[in-house]
């Protein structure tokens, strides 16, 4: 499809593929010539997460052609990675922390945010593996989230709703008690970590700046007398929403477990201030001295089983094949770097530079703009990016990014902003193989895609449109290393079975489709090693230890340039940011905050052109009574959910399932414009594109809002 109106109207007409693999080709040896491979940008997303047939086809042929504009983070778990590269030490290997089954050692499960049952949008492994463990060993099971999610549902012991984005101020005041009645491990932070106290920072820096100091607020070091700022319940309260007595009896809740087995969600951190939302969250099972013993976790989501398998993503950037361009944006900056991507900096944006670009103070721009986008299996484009008017805002101007090119087999909001459509299989008409995703829980699954329909109408498999500009670029060869598409695959198959011997072969799985094991390596405990011996083990920090104080981020803060409200801490804090609860800028024009979620309605926005899932699962935002009384709304009516960046349109659904003050309103609905408003709830009208400090990530849940009857 090649588009005839202007960007963005969905205006297209039909071509055939040779004339759209010249015009993609043609586009590609342009944009490069005039501007550099840096100017090119490859978009990629979860709709596609199988081992070959992914975005690694696509790299791999920008790769062979030059190379392109790569990112870093996602929109997942981008402030999750950084706190936990600034606490434990390394970003994916903490993102992760003890299996669910090890709660069978446990006799107290917290999940800040934590909702298994719902996380994956589909009731997953991870939420059918928690109830079984809840049923079969009865420990005590405390949720905090201002919504009452599918997690709860008579499955907790109690239920603790907060002001979204204050968690952090919650883990303040509980660590008040824990440090006030003496329930912190002492012996294990005087071991184990680095700036709590006096005993344990580093050199040159005094007690006032350690933890304890900023949570008592008093600088003299064995003086526990509160200052006026102490982290107090009290304090904590009306910020959190949850009432002071609440607070302390959850710290003696945490202090008299044997084995808390403490959860923080990935959804804390997508907040204007998340990764001191995270980093804050971390502290509760280090004060108490709970990780690395049987029954607790670090803080981590847990850890799912899963088997090795052939990935199209890394063999795209081994050996000779890997990306040329070394320049790096957060994957939150494409619009910006399509508006304004030469001034993107390194200390302001957080770009990525090879160090001989950079200047003495490490400092320099990327120096060029998007000039073309590749976006395959995604919908980020528009409808999942944040401020979605914003992005159509750029986008639709093509004297700033020229070229786009949409890979998809849907028409969406995405597709429409594209240049060129290439229609790309379903998952009924390929052959792959696909490995379980990061929340399936304790059973390892692997999946042999098979299809007895092949490709149809005019769609074709990604790596066919692959090899097709390969051809044009004058790389075919390079690409296809003389194989096959089914050759491609059968080795990718026996990768895989390599690396997993009691897999069966290819010809069997294709009629048995899955293959599964229940924990093949056995139940992870998250930092069992650094526990058992800190020093044969040390951690990946720089001290080797847990760091409570970063001297890093004490640098970041020094030398970065961020706008007024962000901060970045040596110390976890709690910070009133932007959009927060108690941001005075928008509390009150916009009253409410609301949370997004991940519906079943559909997988992000997967799905949401199923006409049967939009009747099983209803698109509505909730609302407390007490709010819906104060503006005369009841269930069904259909209401108006705005802020100063757009408005959207939806029924509204009356629930005591949402804290009073707070809406909420399941993410991914397709974007349907109509004279301004949109008509198919999509929370990203309402997002914003201001980027978190650290992980330059997104903060979409830290929104606020009014909500009127339509």
């Amino acid at each position: 499809m090649k588009r005839v109106g202007p960007r963005g109207s969905g205006q297209f007409e039909r071509i055939s593929w040779d004339e759209a693999l010249d015009t993609v080709a043609e586009q590609l040896k342009r944009i490069t010539s005039q501007y550099g491979n840096e100017a090119i940008y490859a978009l990629g997303g979860p709709g596609a997460m199988y081992s070959f047939s992914n975005r690694g086809c696509l790299n791999r042929l920008l790769n062979l052609s030059g190379g392109y504009l790569g990112d870093y983070g996602n929109f997942s778990f981008a402030q999750y990675i950084k706190a936990c590269k600034y606490t434990y030490g390394a970003e994916i290997d903490y993102l992760f922390g003890s299996s669910v089954a090890e709660m069978a050692n446990s006799d107290l499960v917290l999940m800040i945010g934590h909702n298994p049952s719902e996380l994956g949008m589909s009731g997953s492994g991870q939420g059918y593996d928690f109830v079984r463990q809840k049923q079969k060993n009865n420990f005590k099971t405390i949720i905090i989230d201002p919504r009452y999610t599918e997690s709860s549902l008579g499955k907790e012991d109690q239920w603790i709703p907060i002001h979204p984005g204050t968690d952090a101020a919650l883990v303040e005041a509980i660590a008040y008690v824990l440090i006030t009645e003496n329930r912190v491990n002492q012996a294990f932070l005087n071991e184990y970590c680095v700036g709590y106290d006096e005993n344990t920072m580093p050199d040159g820096v005094p007690y006032s700046e350690s933890y304890k100091a900023y949570i008592l607020d008093n600088p003299v070091a064995g003086d526990l007398t509160p200052g006026a700022n102490a982290k107090t319940p009290a304090w904590a309260a009306p910020i959190t929403g949850i009432p002071e007595s609440t607070i302390w009896d959850l710290a003696h809740d945490l202090a008299n477990a044997q084995a808390p087995f403490v959860q923080v969600a990935m959804s804390i951190g997508r907040h204007s201030a998340g990764e001191n939302n995270v980093r804050t969250a971390f502290m509760l099972p280090i004060l108490l001295g709970q990780l690395g013993l049987p029954g607790t976790n670090h803080g981590g989501i847990p850890m799912s089983a899963s088997m090795n398998v052939f990935s199209m993503e890394n063999h795209a950037e081994a050996g000779d094949d890997a990306n040329a361009v070394k320049k790096r944006i957060s994957f939150f900056k494409f619009i910006e770097a399509v508006e304004n991507g030469k001034d993107l900096t390194v200390l302001k944006d957080g770009v990525i530079l090879p160090d001989e670009e950079l200047d003495e103070n490490g400092d320099g721009k990327l120096g060029t703009d998007i000039k073309a986008i590749i976006a395959y299996a995604t919908n980020r484009l528009i409808n999942q990016n944040a401020d979605v008017n914003y992005s159509r805002q750029v986008l639709a101007d093509d004297s700033k990014c020229e070229f786009i090119v949409v890979i998809d087999n849907v028409m969406n909001a995405s597709a429409e902003f594209a240049d060129i459509i290439l229609p790309d299989v379903t998952y009924v008409e390929t052959e792959d193989l696909v490995n379980q995703g990061a929340v399936a829980g304790d059973t390892a699954t692997l999946v042999q895609m098979s299809t007895s329909v092949g490709p149809m109408f005019e769609s074709k498999p990604l790596y066919e449109m692959c090899v097709g500009i390969a051809k044009r670029l004058g790389i075919e060869a390079e690409f296809t290393k003389g194989k096959s598409h089914k050759q491609w695959l059968d080795e990718a198959y026996a990768a895989t079975q390599a690396m997993n011997p009691g897999l069966p072969d290819k010809d069997v799985m294709l009629k048995q489709g899955i293959y599964r094991k229940y924990l093949p390596n056995g139940a992870y405990l998250s930092n069992k090693a650094f526990r058992a011996d800190p020093v044969a083990n040390p951690l990946p920090t720089p001290s080797g230890k847990i760091e409570i104080y970063s001297e890093r981020l004490a640098y970041l803060a020094k030398h970065w340039e961020l706008p007024e409200g962000d901060v970045i801490s040596a110390l976890p804090k709690y910070v009133a940011a932007w959009d927060g609860f108690e941001d005075e800028a928008t509390r009150h024009d916009y009253p409410l905050q609301l949370g997004g979620y991940h519906t079943k309605g559909r997988v992000h926005s997967s799905y949401h052109n199923v006409p049967w899932l939009r009747e099983a699962v209803q698109d509505a935002v909730w609302m407390n009574p007490i709010d819906a009384d104060q503006r005369g709304l009841k269930t069904g009516d259909q209401v108006k959910v705005f802020n100063s960046r757009g408005t959207i349109e939806i029924p509204v659904k009356v629930t005591p399932r949402v804290m009073p003050g707070v809406a909420a309103l399941g993410e991914g609905a397709w974007l349907k414009m109509e004279n301004g408003i949109d008509k198919g709830g999509n929370i990203n009208v309402l997002t914003s594109h201001r980027p978190t400090p650290l992980s330059k990530g997104n903060g979409q849940h830290s929104i606020r809002v009014e909500i009127q009857r339509a």
